[in-house]
């Protein structure tokens, strides 16, 4: 028996079939493009003509706690966001909590021409921006004609 059941409401159907192929698709992203939604630090990702510039979206977050490495291509960031209480009133439950807290971990593989030497990271208003400079022989240069 077909597991595709024809339903008056085409769109659920096309929304439940969408949320099954992600399912099915979504555990291994292959790209930052492609990676699962919901995902912490959000990122943006840059170039200018002599570096790659990256930003983490980490509000709330001690500086020191993190933890940024270069190992074969890949850039890793890790780190832990504590948990924030808004009251303290005894009996209080939470019924909704959109802030993400817990650790947390992302990997951006970094392109071919990226200098792993060449490393800077700052903190600044809640975000981490990340500048990994280019290697010498993949920036832009002009070229005179004889």
């Amino acid at each position: 028996m077909s597991d595709f059941y024809y339903r008056p409401d085409l769109f659920s159907e096309l929304d439940r079939l969408q949320r099954h192929m992600s399912s099915l698709f979504g555990g291994h992203p292959s790209s930052l493009r492609s990676s699962r939604a919901g995902a912490f630090p959000s990122l943006n990702i840059g170039t200018t003509d002599n570096s790659i510039e990256i930003v983490a979206f980490a509000p709330g977050i001690d500086p020191s706690k993190l933890e940024l490495s270069i190992d074969k291509g890949l850039l890793t960031i890790a780190g832990e966001r504590a948990a924030t209480r808004t009251s303290t009133q005894e009996g209080e439950r939470a019924y909704a909590q959109e802030r993400f807290s817990g650790a947390f971990r992302r990997v951006v593989e970094l392109p071919q021409y990226a200098d792993p030497d060449n490393v800077q990271a700052r903190y600044v208003d809640g975000c981490l921006v990340i500048t990994v400079g280019k290697r010498e022989a993949s920036k832009p240069r002009a070229i005179t004609v004889q």
